[in-house]
């Protein structure tokens, strides 16, 4: 070691000791034969500042405080697509028992799994943050609002009572082509309402609210592609319709 490594080392034992380590590495790497050398290990310097259980602490308070970051246009779009979900469990629920065909049966099984669990996940970000929780009573062709604001049953492409009850009184081929122009018209709806939230300032901030929101919009863009061409091809399988 030259006499200005010596200075390096005793003014700065942690380059000393990593010049050491490279020497013994380089050593290693020769091949030279000798009797195996003893290795100061330099004990690794103990973290400074929080200790982890005060980082845990930390963490969890930002967590909490980016929780509570959120605007009334986020609050309205939970809640009022709880209740726009909710109806489209309706529409979708009267598929077995009124004869729908196998296209639509599958879709609107997809779209009970979909929504159901979408609407726990809304009501509980609403609950977490302390707002008003709508809760929906969902019967064969009816949906009662239990609680929460009334606008919730009057959101975009909402069906009306009629609408409902032209719905319920079709069967077979004729449920699916109703099922299919109102659904078609409710999904419309559903974009609506997320594009009114993304053009909102400063709404969909929040991780949960962002990404349900896209993936409701590109489910309902999907869904709304699908059933056009169903109809398209129920349309050529019956020419007089």
């Amino acid at each position: 070691m030259t006499p200005h490594d010596k200075r390096i080392s005793r003014t700065c034992p942690i380059v000393g000791a990593l010049l050491a380590a490279i020497a013994l590495a380089i050593a290693g790497c020769s091949g030279a034969a000798g009797p195996p050398q003893r290795v100061q290990n330099t004990p690794t310097p103990e973290p400074v500042g929080a200790s982890t259980a005060e980082l845990e602490a930390i963490y969890r308070a930002r967590v909490d405080s980016a929780r509570m970051r959120f605007t009334e246009a986020d609050v309205r779009f939970m809640t009022g697509m709880i209740g726009h979900h909710a109806q489209a469990l309706v529409m979708a629920g009267l598929a077995p028992t009124h004869g729908a065909g196998f296209s639509v049966r599958i879709l609107t099984a997809r779209i009970i799994n979909a929504q159901r669990d979408e609407i726990a996940t809304m009501q509980q970000w609403l609950r977490d943050r302390g707002q008003p929780v709508p809760e929906v009573d969902i019967n064969r062709a009816t949906m009662r609002l239990v609680r929460g604001p009334a606008y919730v049953m009057h959101m975009p492409g909402m069906l009306t009572s009629d609408q409902l009850r032209e719905l319920d009184e079709a069967r077979a081929s004729e449920f699916d082509r109703v099922f299919l122009t109102l659904m078609i018209q409710h999904h419309r709806g559903a974009v609506t309402m997320v594009q009114g939230l993304f053009g909102t300032d400063g709404a969909a901030q929040g991780d949960l609210v962002f990404k349900l929101a896209s993936d409701i919009h590109v489910d309902q863009i999907t869904e709304i592609a699908r059933m056009e061409l169903m109809l398209e091809e129920m349309t050529d399988a019956d020419p007089g319709d």
